[in-house]
Formats: structure tokens, sequence, C-alpha cells
């Protein structure tokens, strides 16, 4: 086999297997579902890669959990109801999907991460995209890289068995936005900027559909 095709094949390899670790992590979702009920609070240009912070403790999950934290006990609790759950892999699926999900909503392309977004996260995403379109505006951004990125807080209701986990996401962006004619008209294209983002992913526990879906988006 020629040097060509055996880069290909090794391109095709490592494609499929980046697939199937974030359909595995995060999943996937078709067709319709209706929106679960948020609980409430009183419920409640080269690619640079950084340090990592990863967040949890799945390994207290032997542990008494009124001696570790909230957020901690609620990934035991996760890893109690599935025992192949842990918050590094969870956190580089996450990783993974945030890029591209920014990547994707800058250039308008909703379909590609529809599966990944709750109802309410797609409409308003939508309306965004619209609006820019109505405007003649074009985002034009790259994500360069991860500076760091850890779980901010966990949630889980033994009642539903639903899950949330907040994720801080701090990246850095060369990102601008240009008119119809190319022209910029905000930011600039050599600029590099660290951004913060703060999303949340939600999933039900202990059933055969293993999707996590962003249910918010925040700063």
């Amino acid at each position: 086999m020629n040097s060509p095709v055996i880069q290909l094949l090794l391109l095709a390899g490592i494609a499929i297997y980046l697939i199937v670790k974030l359909r595995r992590t995060l999943g996937t979702r078709d067709g319709f579902e209706k929106p679960r009920a948020r609980r409430t609070d009183d419920q409640m240009a080269t690619r640079r890669d950084f340090e990592v912070i990863d967040g949890g403790a799945e390994e207290d999950a032997d542990e008494e959990l009124e001696e570790i934290g909230p957020t901690d006990a609620a990934l035991a609790e996760m890893k109690r109801v599935e025992s192949d759950f842990t918050a590094q892999d969870f956190l580089a699926g996450a990783r993974y999907a945030y890029e591209m999900i920014v990547t994707a909503f800058a250039k308008g392309d909703l379909d590609e991460i529809k599966p990944f977004l709750s109802k309410e996260v797609f409409l308003s995403f939508e309306k965004t995209v619209k609006a820019r379109e109505e405007q003649g505006r074009i985002v034009e951004t790259e994500f360069l890289g991860f500076r760091e990125t850890k779980i901010n807080s966990a949630f889980y209701s033994k009642d539903s068995s639903e899950a949330e986990i907040s994720v801080q996401f701090v990246g850095e962006h060369r990102t601008c936005v240009v008119d119809s004619s190319g022209n910029v008209i905000e930011g600039n294209r050599e600029s590099v900027s660290k951004r913060t983002d703060i999303w949340t992913f939600s999933r039900i526990f202990g059933t055969n559909d293993p999707n996590w879906q962003l249910v918010a988006t925040g700063e």
C-alpha cells in the first residue's frame, strides 16, 4: 500500500475514534423530545493546548457522602448508578463538544449540533443566527485552545435520576464580525481574546439513553 493511502486510512481511523468517543461520553439524540422540567435554585492560529483542570472525586464513591462537598457527592452518586461514569471522561467529551458547538454556532450550522442541545438552547441559538443573517453579519471565529476546564458544580436527583454538571471553560479565540462584503465591523481578525463560559449539561442516569445535552449557557 502506498504512503498516501496509508495516511488516509490513519486519518479516517482517528476521525472514527473521535466520533465514537464523543457519542460514548456525551451521547446522541434523534428526533423531537419534550424538554425536561428544569430544577429551581431552591432545589439545587495554531491550535494550543493549555493545562486542563479536571474536577470530580468519583473515586470517593465509597466514602460517607456527608464528608465531601455537594459537587463531589453528586458525582459519586452518578458513579453509584453507572459504574463506568468518570468525571475525567465526561470532561473530555465536554471539551470536544464545546469546540464543536462554538464553531458550528459561529458558522450558523445548527443542524450539526442540534442533537447535543436542549430545545430551549437550540431555539435561542436559532434566534441569534437568524438575527445575524437578517443584518447581513457573518461571524468569523477560530478556537485556539483551552487554558483550563473544570467542573464548577454538579447536581443529582435520586427521585428523577436527572444529573446536571456545570463546566467552566476558559479558552482563547480569534473572533470578529464582518459584513456581507467581508469588511470587519466588530473585533479584529488578528486579536486573540480569552473567553470564559459556564455551560450546564444534563442527562437521565440509569436508562438506555447515554445522552448529555447542553441545557444552559452563561459566563
